[in-house]
């Protein structure tokens, strides 16, 4: 599902909602998401799962294509942990 199919369904979900209304709610949702973890914050939604940032610490590589040594700067990338009910509705153990 991409963020207008979201939007979409849940206008048709609240029609008392105008679609502008939506879409400006789930933007901003999703912004608040984004500048909590840019500022190195957990968000948590219970039952869906938790957002992180994780910390990658710098490290030597290799170029696949001449086997060259490379240096891989540190970097923060963006982490996802599932919730228990989400775990359990994906493995079909519904309450």
């Amino acid at each position: 599902m991409i963020r207008s199919e979201l939007i979409q369904k849940i206008s048709e979900e609240n029609p008392h909602l105008f679609q502008r209304d939506v879409e400006r709610i789930v933007n901003t949702v999703f912004e608040e998401i984004i500048d909590a973890m840019a500022r190195g914050d957990r968000v948590e939604l219970r039952g869906f799962g938790a957002f992180s940032v994780k910390k990658r610490d710098s490290r030597q590589g290799r170029n696949p294509r001449t086997g060259e040594t490379v240096s891989v700067e540190e970097k923060h990338v963006p982490f996802f942990k599932t919730g228990k009910l989400l775990r359990e509705r994906l493995n079909g153990i519904a309450e």
